[in-house]
């Protein structure tokens, strides 16, 4: 170390060296403190960047590397600008929130409309205990199968489009939500679980693209976001779940209809990012658990089916005495 330092003693370069460097840090660290003045008129950029925001950090240690082999103090100084904003950012994901056992676990998972094996998906979900389960991407041809394989554990169930909720307790109230897109891919239905009545919502937003001619598209996604929002907003019951894939993470200011009313559980009761997707090398969390009126007490994924995505769980307190009239 004293080698190392040695050659840094006493060199006035050390701070005129790795000024380039030292820009990229402090643009780095306007990116991620300043993410949502980013605009989506061109190409969706701003939903772009939030939604793969956590993988920005990478960069810190690549500049800090950077910063060590041009001997730049420099450089080293201004990455501590994008390492703070980090930290500000996505440190508190890094600690495991998991407190108390819950009433009540759920489950949810887009089981890919051309999955190979929808009967060991179904068995593998359900081997994760969880009370109410929602599967999205359902096709016609499969739903047999998946309710031949979840019989035996869920008596509840009901498919409305393509997606579906089974639950070992019984479901009312039960109709498809328009979400604005001519088919039915989102559902509403009340479970009447021991400790009260909850409503129930399933979605899968519509898929977004990433294409070179035209950046990010994502506008009927956000047309369909903004009118699930709509529908929560509306619903009676106090206490509500959302499960599905709302291909968005909960940084993505597109989904603020429905994140601004809901709390993820995973951000207020997981251990980590909980990426789901794609399966083979999760790099985002777009399959989503959200409550209000409801305390989560832990949130994970699941391991993988035959799916392109992970499956996700999360327990939950219904009958927390704050959780009533907390939102």
């Amino acid at each position: 170390m004293n080698r190392f330092l040695g050659g840094w003693r006493g060199d006035p370069r050390i701070w005129r060296r790795g000024l380039l460097l030292a820009a990229v840090a402090i643009l780095l660290a306007l990116v991620m403190l300043l993410h949502s003045r980013i605009p989506n008129r061109v190409g969706n950029l701003g939903s772009l960047t939030e939604t793969f925001l956590p993988w920005l950090g990478l960069l810190v240690p690549l500049l800090l590397v950077l910063g060590l082999v041009r001997r730049s103090a420099t450089a080293l100084i201004a990455v501590l600008l994008p390492a703070i904003v980090w930290v500000n950012l996505f440190g508190g994901l890094l600690t495991d929130k998991t407190g108390g056992t819950g009433d009540l676990t759920v489950a949810t998972h887009n089981v890919n409309a051309d999955n190979p094996d929808p009967a060991g998906t179904a068995r593998a979900v359900a081997a994760s205990g969880a009370d109410v389960l929602a599967l999205e991407e359902l096709k016609a041809s499969a739903v047999p199968v998946y309710e031949k394989a979840l019989a035996a554990t869920y008596p509840y169930h009901s498919v409305q489009g393509t997606v579906g909720l089974w639950s070992r307790y019984p479901l009312g109230g039960v109709r498809a939500v328009d979400i604005r897109l001519g088919w039915t891919r989102a559902m509403r239905a009340t479970v009447g679980t021991p400790y009260g009545d909850v409503a129930v919502y399933v979605a899968h937003m519509p898929s977004v693209r990433v294409k070179l001619n035209a950046g990010f598209t994502a506008r009927q996604r956000d047309t369909s976001a903004d009118a699930l929002g709509e529908a929560i907003a509306a619903e009676p019951l106090p206490r509500k779940i959302l499960l599905g894939d709302l291909n968005g993470t909960m940084n993505d200011r597109s989904l603020n209809e429905v994140t601004s009313q809901m709390r993820s559980t995973q951000g207020a009761a997981g251990s980590g990012f909980g990426f789901s997707w794609p399966a083979s090398f999760p790099m985002a969390r777009i399959d989503q658990i959200m409550v209000q009126g409801i305390e989560p007490v832990g949130s994970w994924t699941l391991p993988r089916t035959g799916s392109d995505h992970l499956p996700v769980a999360a327990r939950v307190n219904v009958n927390a005495t704050t959780s009533a009239t907390r939102s």
